[in-house]
């Protein structure tokens, strides 16, 4: 799919290739994904429940299957049982047995307005270990489809605890 020259390329912005393989499954991460994820993110921003505060996030996630999955934060007046908008794509996914994943693109802002760069909470980024190649899955936090930044997920996760911890 990819040219063998991209393989683990770092993809620091806009404009990049790279490749995440993903249990043999080669998946191309190049500028269309990227903004392709982004466009999916930004519009699960209309299904974000966010009645205390007001701050919308959407995300869309990549398989290795090439389908995208995607989620927006469900808040909770009890705080706790609130649900971040990765962890829903995350769970979608994998209630429908998809447990292998390329990339996830990431948006968020009060109101939904996208001013700054919307990074996973800790507790995302643990679930993503649970189910993803840190060098190899990509984390796109974006303003807009043309103004994002590309991430493997042990760059945001270093040292990042996962299932091969347990071995």
């Amino acid at each position: 799919m990819g040219n063998e020259e991209n393989i683990n390329k770092e993809l620091p912005a806009c404009g990049k290739t790279g490749v995440s393989t993903v249990n043999g499954q080669v998946v191309t991460i190049n500028d269309n994904t990227c903004r392709e994820l982004i466009r999916e993110a930004i519009n699960m921003l209309n299904y974000s429940y966010t009645p205390y505060s007001n701050f919308k996030v959407g995300a869309a996630l990549l398989g290795a299957d090439n389908k995208i999955y995607t989620g927006c934060n469900v808040e909770n007046a009890a705080y706790t049982p609130t649900n971040c908008a990765e962890r829903t794509a995350f769970f979608k996914a994998v209630s429908t047995g998809v447990k292998d994943f390329a990339a996830i693109a990431i948006v968020g802002g009060r109101d939904g307005k996208l001013e700054s760069y919307c990074s996973p909470c800790g507790v995302c980024r643990q679930v993503m270990m649970e189910f993803c190649d840190p060098d190899t899955f990509y984390v796109i936090l974006a303003k807009s489809e043309e103004d994002y930044w590309v991430y493997s997920l042990s760059e945001i996760m270093p040292m990042g605890f996962s299932p091969k911890d347990l071995k």
